[in-house]
């Protein structure tokens, strides 16, 4: 999708049908704003009408001029090399993932001669090995997720640990749409301004990487309809990596899980990852997860059961 600019130029839009030069903008103010003279060792002279530094010290901290980095932060990253964006990104501390969206930015604010069309990903079938390698993992529970937060396939104990997001679900199985839209979540996570907090931000992070992707556009407009929770979350353009962490679950059937959550790229398809949950080994979790095992399998064994009796019953 474009738009007409001020300049009369037709630039790409982003995922909610902004000018990407919005995000950009946004993006780099909001990084800006929280940022002191004395953090970065400048003298601070002089009254702040907004908090943060001004875009002429970082001008200087980056080693541009302040007339370029006015334009940089009209949203203008064409042509911006990468030894600018390394310097702007050290100029306004940014971490990580913080850099590697600037880039993402930077690559989506060029637009190319011919409008493409935003795209809906492609339905994939889940690979038999990755299935297999799931199934594997017998004493952790295990997701295969998209950078949209669908949950494509799992394992027995990470269907029994989401248990909540497949009880018939009105469209994917997808965690952000959980996180936010279902009264539940709330108590399943006892951390959740923080779960919450980082969903946003993996989200604005892969809608960078891939400004056409129609369902994460649908998505976003989605919960930023549904959600003012979410909404705030978004205009504060935070991105995260989430790869090792601790995450805490309340599971209605087996009670508080601290769980290690690891996050595993597959390899040929950068869309796709394994998020692993495992308990350290004679932990409470550890109890808590060969419990959500036995459940499971009841489970399982039960509506296996009453399948078949339905099956045999005469029609």
């Amino acid at each position: 999708m474009y738009s007409q600019g001020a300049s009369g130029r037709r630039t790409v839009s982003n995922l909610t049908g902004v000018d990407v030069r919005d995000d950009i903008r946004e993006f780099l103010r909001s990084r800006r704003a929280r940022l002191t003279p004395e953090q970065v060792g400048l003298p601070d002279y002089g009254v702040r009408r907004v908090p943060g530094l001004r875009r002429e010290e970082v001008a200087v901290l980056a080693g541009v001029s302040a007339p370029y980095y006015n334009r940089l932060e009209r949203g203008d990253l064409s042509g911006a090399s990468d030894s600018v964006l390394h310097a702007l990104g050290k100029a306004l501390r940014l971490d990580d993932a913080e850099r590697a969206h600037l880039f993402d930015l930077a690559r989506a604010s060029q637009p190319p001669l011919v409008s493409p069309p935003q795209r809906r990903a492609p339905k994939k079938s889940v690979r038999p090995d990755l299935q297999w390698a799931m199934d594997a993992m017998t004493g952790a529970a295990a997701v295969l997720m998209n950078e949209r937060g669908d949950i494509l396939a799992s394992n027995a104990l990470g269907r029994a640990l989401y248990s909540d997001l497949f009880d018939a679900p009105a469209g994917p199985v997808n965690t952000a749409r959980y996180v936010f839209l279902d009264p539940r979540a709330r108590s399943r996570y006892p951390d959740w301004e923080s779960v919450a907090d980082t969903t946003v931000a993996m989200l604005r992070a892969a809608a960078g990487r891939n400004p056409y992707d129609r369902d994460l556009s649908d998505l976003v407009g989605e919960l930023s309809t549904r959600s003012d929770e979410f909404g705030t979350r978004w205009a504060s353009h935070d991105v995260r990596f989430h790869d090792v962490v601790t995450k805490r679950f309340h599971h209605p059937v087996v009670g508080d899980l601290e769980l290690h959550f690891t996050r595993l790229a597959v390899p040929g398809q950068d869309d796709l990852s394994f998020a692993v949950f495992s308990a350290e080994p004679g932990s409470h979790a550890e109890e808590g997860l060969r419990l959500l095992g036995s459940w499971a399998a009841t489970t399982a064994a039960e509506a296996a059961s009453a399948d078949a009796e339905q099956q045999a019953k005469p029609r």
